[in-house]
Formats: structure tokens, C-alpha cells, sequence
């Protein structure tokens, strides 16, 4: 590509990230109508800590400040999930917590029972922890999306250069 190419005006890098939350969405969303994961299905979810909107016992925050993976698979209840978020109820170290995660500050979402991989940006409004604005990505890098990765695993990653 070359690099006089006009800005896009239209904010593609945004609109496919929303489209790639929303599978996640869509997914936890058929766990809660079925009332549990089918077959060998479970799911690693990882987000962004202290993401606008996450709430999470303060212990994890201290504990993960920037970035913890949860596991849904055997052991997880009241899991509801709205239209930006979800809710879902987990123990750590014997002690039930209650979670809520934007779809928003999630960076990852895995299932290992079929080799499946999302990975995201935290969104441009998202902050770093402190408040501080999180780092802008490489002007020069142009944007990718692999749907299927070297190793034959069905990873897609999103991966979008600002251009200057």
C-alpha cells in the first residue's frame, strides 16, 4: 500500500471491532438461554482490569492492574448478559465474586475445545490504568485481519494503523 493513500472517513477499524464483540456477546448471550456450556466448550475471557465500566472486586484489581483472563467452565452462575456487558458470578481463592466486563475492555476470548481465538484493541477510549490515554498503535502499520492463523487454529486478529 502506499503511504499518500487518503485517511478513511469511515471508521472501519471500529465498526469490525463492534462486529467481533458482538460475537462474544452472541455466544454468551445462547450460554445463558441454554443454561450452560454444550459439549467441551469453555471459554477464556480476557479484559482490561480497570476499563471503563469493569467492576471487579477490588482485590483482583490489586492483584491483576492491568489485564486478568477468566475461565468459564465448570464452576460459574447468574451469567447475564446485556447488550454492552456481561455479568457472571465466579469464585477466587474459595470466595465468590461477582464480575461485570464491557464487551468494550475484553482483549481476548478464547475456546480452546475448538481452537477458536478472537483477538481485539482496547478501544480508543478506552485508558490505561491511572487514567493515562493508552498508547496510540504504529502510525505505519496498515491494517490486517488474519481469519485463519499459520498453525491451522481459527484465530482472527484485528489489527489497525492509524495512518498520519
Amino acid at each position: 500500500m502506499s503511504d499518500d493513500l487518503p485517511e478513511s472517513l469511515i471508521p472501519y477499524d471500529e465498526i469490525v471491532q463492534e462486529a467481533l464483540r458482538a460475537v462474544v456477546g452472541r455466544v454468551l448471550g445462547q450460554v445463558e438461554r441454554t443454561g450452560g456450556l454444550p459439549g467441551d466448550h469453555h471459554f477464556y475471557i480476557t479484559f482490561k482490569t480497570q476499563g471503563p465500566g469493569v467492576d471487579i472486586p477490588r482485590q483482583l484489581v490489586e492483584r491483576f492492574p492491568d489485564e486478568m483472563t477468566i475461565v468459564l467452565q465448570n464452576k460459574f452462575w447468574d451469567l447475564k448478559v446485556y447488550d454492552s456487558y456481561f455479568q457472571v458470578s465466579l469464585t477466587f481463592n474459595q470466595i465468590p465474586a461477582q464480575l461485570t466486563i464491557p464487551f468494550g475492555a475484553i482483549t481476548a476470548f478464547v475456546d480452546p475445545a475448538v481452537n477458536f481465538a478472537l483477538q481485539f484493541q482496547a478501544q480508543e477510549s478506552d485508558l490505561a490504568p491511572g487514567g493515562h490515554e493508552a498508547p496510540e498503535n504504529d502510525p505505519a502499520s496498515a491494517a490486517t485481519v488474519e481469519a485463519v492463523a499459520e498453525d491451522g487454529s481459527n484465530v482472527v486478529t484485528v489489527d489497525f494503523g492509524k495512518r498520519k
